[in-house]
């Protein structure tokens, strides 16, 4: 230990108390021995609350779930070499998903090594290409600027995983720097010539229609699109990412693009001649392709985004609009006239068209649960604020497209990265921000497993929250996949553990469905008790192609 000067502060207090200055609630992960000076500091903070964990990742997914939620930067902790490695997909995950994080790592002492390469590896390296902004402290006196920086970073738009490694001999330091206090910033404004193009080629369109993506899922952004589609009664679609940015029982609503193609919603979109695509991010699965047709043919796709648009095969739009959103909205309805000649009925057909099919197959009550009846009944028990939080698995389609989301962030989906267990910590993240709330985690049993050690750290938070694993013992997505190339059916299932079992030894409250009626016995009695809930529900995939392929057939038939 270095002995305390007269003057100065411990580096490792001086960074809680920079942490505080930026508003940090939270601090997840798992410490190790080159994190104990920060452990100590942390220890004596006021206002920042230690969350423990059972892996890196499943606190790395809970930081970036707090700031997808909050707009904050989400801080997590870990140490070096395993520790930082098991980083990596969470903070992918905040990276393309747009989340605002923090990842804190060890390093032994960079002045004096004590234990040659052991655990040692370039992890600023390492986060470099999926991150913001990676960088080692190699002085107590640069703390404040690289945490101010690291947090500027993630919140700036568009949002992502930024990362600061502290060695153990800098936490150690005496330094008698102080914390930089955030700057007021505001986000320069879209054009008003771009404005003017847009309202041009919208108000001289037959059938306008509006694509709301991942980057208008902000509060104000999405109270300045309702009162666009109020004032103009231009229907709206969404992405996976922008659901519930505006009330999905709009009558306006024309579905979410859960697919990139094929679907109800698609058919809306090919008889639309003009696009106006809001808060667009190419990291998401396509809503729909564009085609080079020549000059005159396909439809006019504006993007409206802070940034402008990354051209790839699919995507080449010819008008941008870039600069704050919601401004660039309020501007856009500030001028813009509806067209009396503008005609929605058909791309509300298709609407209409899908809510039928949709209906019919939920109406479905086999045992094993068919996806869409799931759907359904979760739907009925979870209020409007209530909160859903989808692991990955081609359940994560049937809720994209059945789920109606009321509000923006009650349906957290992963678009981007994709990624398998992040579903149970994103919605212990939810129960701990919105204890009031219901939150249900959705999870297959796949995914699930991958963090399933989560379940003892949500017992001990004592949140209250639902998981129900959708039970086929098989990575089902990927056999459905299978099947669909021609592939034989191998490779990809596998055993489970008696789960209502593996609950109870967590502390956690487990339940197993026996059919359709059973299941919306379990999801009434455990929205309404309190404590963690596990919900063993087997599940029938053998129909998957509903998703898609009997659509069009449907579709046909219905128009």
């Amino acid at each position: 230990m270095n002995t305390k000067p007269e003057h100065g502060v411990k580096a490792s207090d001086l960074f809680v108390q920079c942490l505080e200055e930026e508003g940090c609630e939270y601090v997840f992960g798992v410490p190790g021995e080159e994190n104990l000076d920060l452990l100590d500091s942390l220890s004596r903070s006021t206002q920042i609350r230690l969350i423990l964990t059972r892996h890196e990742q499943g606190a790395g997914f809970m930081a970036a779930t707090y700031g997808r939620h909050t707009g904050k930067t989400g801080v997590c902790m870990a140490t070096l070499g395993p520790g930082a490695t098991n980083f990596v997909t969470a903070a992918a995950y905040a990276t393309l998903g747009g989340m605002p994080m923090l990842m804190i790592t060890g390093q032994k002492p960079i002045k004096k090594s004590k234990q040659g390469r052991f655990q040692i590896l370039d992890v600023v390296s390492m986060m470099n290409p999926i991150t913001k902004f990676a960088q080692q402290l190699a002085s107590s006196d640069n703390i404040p600027s690289r945490i101010r920086e690291a947090y500027r970073l993630a919140e700036e738009e568009k949002p992502g995983a930024t990362h600061i490694e502290l060695p153990e001999d800098i936490a150690d330091e005496y330094t008698d720097s102080r914390p930089v206090k955030r700057s007021k910033v505001r986000r320069p404004l879209a054009d008003s010539k771009s404005i003017a193009l847009a309202v041009d080629a919208i108000q001289n369109a037959k059938a306008p229609i509006l694509v709301i993506g991942a980057g208008a899922n902000r509060k104000l952004t999405g109270k300045m699109l309702l009162e666009f589609v109020e004032k103009t009664g231009i229907p709206f679609l969404t992405t996976q990412l922008g659901k519930g940015v505006i009330d999905e029982r709009h009558p306006k609503f024309l579905g979410c693009a859960a697919l990139s193609a094929g679907d109800f919603v698609h058919r809306a979109i090919e008889d639309s001649d003009c696009i106006l695509n809001i808060g667009h991010d190419v990291i998401e699965k396509p809503p729909f392709f564009m085609r080079d047709e020549g000059e005159g043919h396909g439809p006019t796709v504006i993007h409206f985004s802070t940034k402008t648009a990354e051209v790839d095969p699919v995507y080449f739009p010819q008008i941008e609009v870039i600069g704050d959103l919601a401004n660039a909205v309020w501007q856009l309805n500030s001028v813009i006239t509806p067209n009396p000649s503008w005609s929605f009925d058909r791309v509300l057909s298709y609407r209409a068209a899908e809510v039928a099919h949709t209906d019919g197959l939920a109406a479905d009550t086999r045992f094993p649960i068919f996806p869409p009846h799931l759907v359904r009944k979760v739907r009925e028990t979870v209020p409007d604020d209530g909160i859903i939080c989808l692991d990955n698995g081609v359940y994560k389609i049937w809720f994209a497209r059945g789920y109606t989301a009321a509000q923006p962030n009650t349906v957290l989906l992963d678009n981007a990265l994709a990624t398998m267990g992040a579903g149970l910590p994103s919605a212990m993240m939810s129960a701990m921000l919105y204890p009031d709330r219901k939150v249900i985690a959705i999870c297959g049993d796949g995914g699930f497993m991958m963090n399933s050690q989560e379940m003892e750290t949500a017992v001990r938070l004592k949140l209250n929250l639902t998981v129900i694993i959708l039970n086929d013992s098989s990575y089902g997505m990927i056999r459905w996949k299978q099947a669909n190339m021609g592939f034989k059916d191998w490779g990809l299932t596998y055993g489970n553990p008696d789960f209502v079992k593996y609950a109870e030894a967590y502390g956690a409250i487990g339940h197993r469905v026996t059919s359709a009626d059973h299941l919306a016995e379990l999801l009434a009695h455990t929205s309404d008790t309190p404590g963690v809930h596990l919900i063993d529900c087997p599940v029938d995939y053998s129909e998957n192609d509903q998703i898609l392929n009997h659509d069009i057939k449907t579709l046909a038939q219905a128009l």
